[in-house]
């Protein structure tokens, strides 16, 4: 490109050549996603997608847009972007996955004041990661260098998941009854939510990034705040097959409290046993430090539990076993009974 045609623009702080390098850099990681759908390659003005309908009566899309949220600002302090594009595709991915629907495709947009090629080919490298387990295509993004909006060194994330569910096999939670069982599959750790609470609670322990994390051997505070968010899609979509799902919620902000009550009908509560499932160290280690009670911690955090399926009770062993042939710890954690209060979900601890 001639250097006098961007000449003015690269004076006001826009590097059009670095875009381009990125842009030729990340090529390899995004065709490494693609899926028998995809109809167009990377640099389009739009992606394109052929969805196989052959086996769908009236297929519905389902979409659902995120971001990391200030787990960012961990990854900046760490200077680690590999993990967070993960981060992004699981925020949206499991949102839709709850509603019956396989992901499709997925699209980002990186925004920065100030490119920084190789910190951005990192954080595509774990978003083509994230897309690879959703199975699903990174489709296309948007990569947005503005000068002023951001501080050096810091970007933002948003990510855009599509995907299709046929009428006949969505789920929306309308089907639980009394009896059914609650199964909780664990989180990978603090996934991405509460992280402005925990940036709280990290600066009064007075601990650094690089210190050992308390009751996690051979990591560091900075590896356990940064683990990616677990993505659900590929034990869920071999439970979908043949297995009776009422309903699923994915705990995101908001916690047990808030997430739970979305997918159960008006006249339904779920009783959560506190001590079903093995809570990480981290949430210990944020309960005492930050002073909180669990109430507190279920309503902002997902205290080891990312992913719930309520389904009938004679189903909860056998979706648990095939859950964990996918080397995921899962517990039945409660069952659904009559509501008799004001909350719909009731927790023994």
């Amino acid at each position: 490109m001639s250097s006098d045609r961007t000449k003015a623009y690269t004076e006001a702080g826009v590097n059009i050549a670095a875009g381009n390098a990125l842009v030729e850099r990340i090529k390899s990681l995004v065709t490494s996603t693609q899926t028998r759908g995809v109809v167009s390659d990377i640099g389009g003005f739009g992606g394109l997608f052929r969805p196989d309908l052959a086996n769908m009566r009236e297929p519905f899309l389902v979409a659902s847009t995120d971001g990391v949220g200030t787990k960012l600002k961990i990854a900046f302090a760490c200077q680690k972007h590999d993990t967070v594009g993960i981060d992004l595709v699981a925020m949206s991915a499991n949102d839709i996955l709850v509603q019956g629907a396989l992901p499709l495709f997925f699209l980002d947009y990186f925004a920065c004041g100030k490119l920084d090629v190789d910190t951005a080919e990192c954080v595509v490298k774990g978003v083509a990661d994230g897309c690879r387990m959703a199975e699903c295509a990174l489709l296309g993004g948007e990569t947005a260098e503005m000068p002023e909006m951001y501080a050096e060194g810091e970007y933002d994330l948003a990510g855009f998941c599509v995907g299709i569910v046929d009428n006949a096999k969505l789920i929306d939670g309308s089907s639980i009854r009394v009896g059914d069982a609650v199964i909780g599959i664990a989180s990978s750790g603090l996934h991405s939510n509460g992280y402005s609470l925990v940036r709280k609670i990290l600066k009064k322990s007075g601990l650094a990034l690089t210190d050992p994390f308390p009751g996690c051997e051979g990591q560091s505070v900075g590896d356990v705040l940064l683990t990616p968010t677990r993505i659900y899609v590929e034990a869920i979509r071999h439970l979908l097959r043949d297995m009776q799902i009422e309903g699923m919620a994915h705990i995101t902000g908001g916690g047990f409290y808030d997430n739970i009550p979305r997918i159960l009908p008006e006249r339904i509560q779920a009783d959560i046993h506190f001590d079903a499932w093995e809570k990480p160290a981290v949430f210990s280690w944020l309960k005492e430090t930050g002073e909180l009670s669990w109430p507190e911690m279920l309503q902002i955090f997902n205290c080891g539990i990312g992913y719930i399926l309520v389904l009938p009770r004679e189903q909860a062993e056998e979706a648990i076993s095939r859950i964990r042939v996918f080397k995921m710890p899962a517990w039945q954690i409660g069952e659904i009974s009559r509501r008799t209060g004001d909350e719909q979900v009731i927790i023994d601890c």
